[in-house]
């Protein structure tokens, strides 16, 4: 057996366990991400910003994912803090989102409140950066939407260090819970001889919800008589042109533009 038939096995392999868990975030979670995008729809009809923010190295990918992004919402409003960033230091993003306390500055300094609506994103649920996020975000009367991993979260010990000393999970802190059905240690594959997992799936599972999330919304601001500003990617025919016409209600409410 070549190792390029054996590697093809694994990678297909990887494939269909992706496949099956964003079926199955489709088939489990869909009241809940409808739940989340009657707010979304709200937050938009009022012409009010969605702001994202996910505490975490690779959390920040999904922050990312719908944000300044082709076919998405003008209205996301992206949370790029620079201390979790990787690109400032992976053991330095792995400790300050450890750090209680943290993620209380980042939600004060956005000065979020009554009446703003708050997405976390983290595939675990538990870190400190993030619960800090969240009971800020509560305190001041945010709305809040959650998309972490149930599973992950209860199956981590009460004890672990990237736990917030309340050990508490985001899916308990929310107005809206999505589980994105991330299993614990996150990678998936099993290589013979190689004793650690490869290759994570939470990137694809918090896309997925995003990217369904934006569709829900969509067609729940359509049916309400409501055409949303959407981002064109600036490198297709028109794209600069088609989002000019926008440009001009974001530029000075959403920070990262």
């Amino acid at each position: 057996m070549s190792d390029d038939f054996t590697a093809d096995k694994l990678s297909l392999g990887y494939l269909e366990q992706v496949h099956e868990l964003l079926l199955r975030i489709h088939a489990e979670e869909s009241a809940s991400i409808a739940a989340a995008a009657e707010l979304l729809a709200d937050q938009i009809a009022a012409d009010r910003l969605v702001h994202v923010f996910g505490p975490g190295g690779h959390s920040n990918l999904a922050a990312q994912e719908v944000f300044f992004r082709a076919g998405g919402l003008m209205h996301i409003a992206a949370i790029l803090d620079e201390g979790t960033l990787l690109s400032n230091g992976a053991l330095r993003s792995m400790a300050i989102e450890r750090t209680p306390g943290y993620g209380r500055i980042v939600v004060r300094d956005r000065d979020l409140g009554e009446g703003d609506l708050l997405i976390l994103v983290n595939a675990y649920g538990i870190n400190a950066a993030l619960i800090d996020a969240a009971l800020e975000a509560r305190e001041r009367g945010v709305r809040l939407i959650g998309i972490s991993s149930r599973a992950h979260a209860e199956q981590t010990a009460p004890e672990h260090p990237a736990r917030h000393p309340s050990r508490q999970n985001l899916h308990d802190l929310v107005d809206v819970a999505v589980d994105s059905k991330v299993p614990i240690g996150d990678a998936v594959v099993d290589v013979p001889g190689v004793e650690e997992r490869i290759a994570a799936v939470s990137t694809f599972a918090n896309a997925f919800v995003l990217n369904a999330l934006t569709l829900h919304t969509v067609n729940r601001l359509v049916a309400r008589g409501i055409e949303p500003p959407i981002w064109r990617s600036g490198n297709a025919p028109g794209g600069d042109e088609a989002n000019g016409r926008f440009l001009g209600r974001f530029r000075d409410r959403v920070k990262a533009l």
